[in-house]
């Protein structure tokens, strides 16, 4: 009987740490999914693109705040009239807490000639049947070569 509860315990214990899934694993898995966000964007695929929002997202755009999954698809809506993304990123940078629910990531904003005039940030938020959900998105423009003296 002891050798049965000792297995047994063994057996949970191995359970447990298999389950368990590291803050880099995590970060991989918004990467993925800021991917995933950035390339329906290009694709044109308004649908797919705002699957990915919060109900309660908030985007912070040059001179309001969208509040709300329908403010944002108002506001972005606009974004997809034309064939071609009038802009793309890339995450480059790409964090969580340790226990793996957020998500941060940030990286350049390119135009269509392929010039970075800005860096996104987003905050993604882990939903309980594992798929990651943008709760606050914003921004910087890259100041103009001229004041960086250039």
């Amino acid at each position: 009987m002891k050798r049965f509860c000792l297995l047994s315990n063994l057996c949970l214990l191995l359970l447990v740490f298999s389950l368990r899934v590291s803050a880099a694993d995590r970060a991989e898995e918004v990467r993925a999914t800021e991917v995933a966000f950035a390339k329906a964007f290009a694709d044109r695929d308004a649908k797919k693109f705002f699957s990915y929002l919060a109900d309660d997202a908030q985007f912070l755009g040059r001179r309001n705040t969208m509040r709300g999954k329908q403010e944002v698809i108002a506001g972005w809506s606009e974004f997809f009239k034309a064939a071609v993304a009038p802009f793309r990123w890339q995450p480059e940078r790409v964090v969580t807490n340790a226990a793996g629910d957020l998500g941060f990531s940030s990286g350049p904003v390119f135009d269509e000639a392929g010039a970075q005039i800005g860096t996104f940030t987003s905050t993604w938020v882990r939903q309980p049947d594992g798929s990651w959900k943008i709760l606050f998105d914003g921004g910087s423009a890259c100041p103009p070569m001229k004041q960086l003296g250039q």
